[in-house]
């Protein structure tokens, strides 16, 4: 319990004395969450819906590769992004790696495929029925889209909540394309990792309780928003 009681007096002390290396920390994390985020969205719900109301051939195994992309280790996905960013890499003209845009790319390839299939599961439960009763009104192909979007908009706003969970709490990747270099690329967890490595436990802690105050504070928000949604509907 000692741990804990002083992580938390350590945390109050992060936030109250405006250190600027701990709030360029808080900053970058959520910058680099957010951006992913919205990149993932932009990209996951379109495709999402796609596969979900069109059939085509090969349809199984393109749901399958999405059903694994879910889950991809994100070690995995971080060392692959920097063979692509690296000198030698099919992008290393642009010295990508080691900046806070190769960390966007990263969580990008984690958060895509997971807002991607919880707008497809959602699409393929319903869309076909609500493309049916569209269309039975008399709309046009806009109208179906828009009509989607209205009844399916908790969903998408399930999908993009579990995306930024995923991006903020991510380590593995932003650790290897980023490399945790300090006022650059060290964002929440990696700060994290690196005290707990160092046996700063109580600092380690301390941004913990820090994220989760800031990942509830977010979770929050949107979910407050889904309700919302939810009731007017």
């Amino acid at each position: 319990m000692t741990y804990f009681s002083d992580s938390f007096k350590e945390a109050i002390t992060l936030l109250t004395t405006f250190d600027q290396e701990v709030y360029g920390i808080i900053l970058l994390s959520l910058f680099v969450s957010f951006s992913s985020t919205v990149i993932a969205t932009v990209m996951g719900i379109p495709l999402g819906l796609t596969l979900g109301l069109r059939s085509f051939r090969g349809k199984g195994i393109v749901t399958r590769i999405l059903y694994t992309m879910m889950s991809l280790p994100p070690v995995v996905v971080g060392l692959a992004v920097a063979i692509i960013l690296s000198r030698r890499g099919a992008l290393g003209s642009f010295r990508l790696l080691y900046t806070p845009t190769a960390m966007i790319i990263a969580q990008t390839v984690l958060v895509t495929p997971i807002v991607t299939g919880i707008v497809f599961n959602a699409a393929k439960a319903h869309g076909e029925g609500i493309q049916r009763v569209c269309r039975t009104l008399g709309g046009n192909a806009v109208d179906v889209i828009w009509l989607l979007i209205a009844e399916l908009r908790v969903n998408l706003l399930i999908a993009v909540v579990t995306g930024f969970g995923r991006a903020v709490s991510e380590v593995g990747a932003v650790m290897i394309v980023g490399g945790n270099i300090k006022y650059h690329t060290r964002v929440m967890t990696t700060y994290i990792a690196m005290n707990n490595g160092m046996g700063n436990y109580a600092k380690a802690l301390a941004m913990g309780l820090v994220l989760l105050g800031i990942s509830f504070l977010v979770n929050t928000l949107l979910y407050q928003f889904g309700m919302e949604v939810r009731d007017e509907h």
